[in-house]
């Protein structure tokens, strides 16, 4: 039987993958895929970002978010352009036909999240908010001091691993 802090991971993990799964379904309301909305409100936050940066905000690998970014560049809704200081990269901006877009995306994103914290008073609604991000900052710590710890063994695991 699990323990309240695994019922905790159970229920974050089943309440990401409904929200991500009821978004999908909100957002093909409009044309758009889950992924383009939240390639545009990352890019409205944060004009200017390089594709790199964006992948790693959004948990995408590169070539995905290529792919991505193509659709909504030949949508005309974004645009790459170079570097100034590193030719080898673009920086990514919203063209003014995605203003629209997005303003229409943001009001269907405080609906549908009126609709998920339905019950939630504005009190308990700070407090996860709250809780949420010192359980992130927990887990940037925990995956920060794990890579630090795997990459001071990788000379021991390689020398245990056999060959085939």
């Amino acid at each position: 039987m699990p323990t309240l802090k695994k019922e905790i991971a159970f229920l974050l993990n089943d309440v990401a993958r409904l929200l991500k799964t009821y978004a999908d379904q909100t957002a093909r309301s409009y044309g758009a895929t889950r992924s383009q909305w939240a390639v545009l409100s990352r890019l409205n936050r944060s004009e200017g970002l390089k594709q790199s940066e964006l992948a790693e905000l959004l948990d995408l690998q590169p070539i995905s978010l290529t792919r991505l970014l193509d659709r909504l560049s030949d949508n005309g809704l974004i645009e790459r352009r170079p570097d100034p200081n590193d030719r080898r990269v673009n920086r990514l901006y919203l063209k003014p036909a995605a203003r629209p877009l997005l303003e229409e995306l943001t009001a269907l994103g405080e609906e549908l999240m009126g609709q998920v914290l339905e019950g939630l008073d504005d009190n308990s609604v700070n407090r996860l908010l709250g809780d949420l991000g010192v359980m992130r900052e927990n887990l940037r710590v925990a995956i920060g001091r794990n890579a630090q710890q795997i990459e001071s063994q990788e000379p021991q695991l390689q020398a245990r691993k056999v060959a085939p």
